[in-house]
């Protein structure tokens, strides 16, 4: 233990003395530094190590059809031909889902697979893992409110409001998803000025749920607009469902 000065405080040799002791030798800090470097390192290459072992996956998977009759041997049978006939099926998919006769053929396609014992299960959980990263859920706003109780604030998306018969009253449907999969979550209805807006998109606030609040934007801005008091039977009524609201960056 440090010695003490006459005056009660610690003496400044035994305290330098006790930091020195403290700190760890030479080569441990040459360990720690090298760890750290390849840590950073391995952290700042993982994107890009990702992402080339996932095209050389999809080339190499995708190649397989190069072994049918109608492209071995030909004069388009070379190294990739898989990769760009999938870009080609994708795209024609793609146009596809914005007519009407394709998108009846879609869906024939989506109720052969949902109907399907066991597949459907995969089917499903893929089907809503690919539409959250797309974004195609109906979220019109970000939002934050206070959940689980109040003190606690947590990241919410607008999906629709109800307004009641007099006009008077709105209560909005907020989907509050869970970190870092937001397929699963909560939905509450809660009062328009219970909300706290937000200057964040939709696309912001999903890179937010999917990195667990790593990725986090460069500012964010909460405001909450109070519409006056109210009391517990302001809630009580019958409720119609508001037109949808145009999703972020779309015009109605």
């Amino acid at each position: 233990m440090a010695n003490e000065n006459t005056s009660g405080n610690l003496d400044p040799e035994a305290l330098r003395a006790a930091r020195r002791a403290m700190r760890p030798s030479m080569p441990k800090r040459i360990e720690r530094h090298i760890q750290g470097r390849i840590v950073g390192g391995l952290l700042e290459l993982a994107p890009l190590i990702v992402t080339a072992l996932v095209i050389a996956f999809l080339i190499g998977y995708a190649d397989a059809i190069r072994g049918l009759p109608i492209i071995e041997g030909q004069p388009w049978d070379f190294p990739g031909i898989g990769l760009i006939i999938l870009i080609v099926v994708a795209y024609v998919i793609g146009l596809m889902n914005i007519t009407a006769p394709g998108r009846m053929l879609i869906r024939i396609y989506q109720a052969v697979m949902t109907s399907i014992p066991v597949i459907r299960t995969v089917f499903g959980v893929t089907r809503q893992a690919v539409t959250s990263f797309s974004g195609q859920f109906n979220f019109s706003r970000v939002v934050f409110l206070e959940w689980p109780r109040d003190g606690m604030v947590a990241l919410g998306f607008v999906t629709g409001q109800v307004t009641s018969t007099d006009g008077e009253t709105t209560l909005v449907a907020v989907y509050i998803p869970t970190v870092p999969n937001p397929t699963s979550g909560n939905m509450a209805f809660v009062m328009e000025d219970d909300l706290m807006e937000t200057n964040l998109s939709v696309d912001e606030a999903m890179k937010l749920v999917f990195s667990g609040g790593i990725v986090l934007p460069s500012s964010i801005v909460m405001a909450r607009i109070s519409l006056g008091p109210r009391s517990s039977d302001d809630y009580l009524g019958l409720y119609h469902k508001d037109a949808p609201a145009a999703t972020n960056g779309e015009e109605e």
